[in-house]
């Protein structure tokens, strides 16, 4: 069995992921972000990434997804929310970027997301859902009837990274999340070939209560403790 190995440092954790990489990004916004990652990862600086992730809608220079947009870091984004649900006026970087031709956009319903996420981590290559029939959602993809419902075939979602933020974890890996943060965590955690989660505490293994546990510590490659709460 894999061990999990917990990292110094988050320059420790995200070390390997190179240009052209996919990498998930957990969270729905800067507050539930694994945003020590995401500043290593900006730090460490590879290119062309692919990042699927709620929305990149954060503030500019914020420590959110949407800082390796701002860097220049992305060559696609698939995510529900692409520009945040503002009036402001201000173009974020994304936008920015988008009309210039200079970065892919895979648009998702929400719900549709996560579950292509969940189906990679579960080993399900694709599923049919009702949701985006008859719309831009539907173009390009397979239709079919079931019980008398027309339904899109939906493929699965994995990377070759996710950055999850997790509330506890133990040296084996296994994590607890706390409030909001149990969202696209658990299930990006399961669908990518190297999961790095940053918590807020590490304990000894044992010490977790096993009924709290949402994310067993087989799909937890690296570990990295974050100075504030988690």
């Amino acid at each position: 069995m894999a061990r999990t190995t917990v990292c110094v440092t988050a320059a420790e954790a995200v070390a390997g992921v190179t240009d052209g990489a996919s990498v998930m990004v957990g969270g729905f916004g800067p507050s539930d972000c694994p945003d020590l990652l995401i500043r290593a990862l900006a730090e460490a600086g590879p290119r062309e990434l692919t990042l699927i992730c709620n929305g990149p809608t954060g503030r500019p220079g914020g420590s959110d997804s949407s800082l390796l947009v701002e860097r220049g870091q992305v060559r696609k984004v698939v995510c529900s929310f692409p520009v945040p649900p503002t009036t402001s006026g201000e173009m974020t970087a994304f936008e920015r970027l988008f009309r210039e031709g200079r970065i892919e956009l895979e648009l998702v319903p929400q719900g549709t997301l996560v579950e292509r996420i969940r189906a990679g981590g579960a080993g399900i290559p694709a599923f049919y859902t009702p949701t985006g029939v008859g719309t831009v959602f539907a173009e390009g993809k397979e239709v079919r009837v079931i019980d008398g419902q027309e339904c899109l075939l939906e493929r699965a979602l994995r990377a070759d990274f996710a950055l999850v933020r997790a509330h506890r974890a133990d040296t084996m890996g296994n994590l607890t999340y706390r409030l909001a943060r149990r969202n696209f965590n658990p299930a990006m955690a399961m669908a990518a070939d190297v999961t790095i989660a940053e918590v807020g505490e590490i304990v000894p293994a044992g010490e977790l209560d096993p009924d709290a546990v949402v994310t067993p510590g087989i799909f937890v490659d690296r570990l990295v403790r974050r100075g504030g709460a988690a």
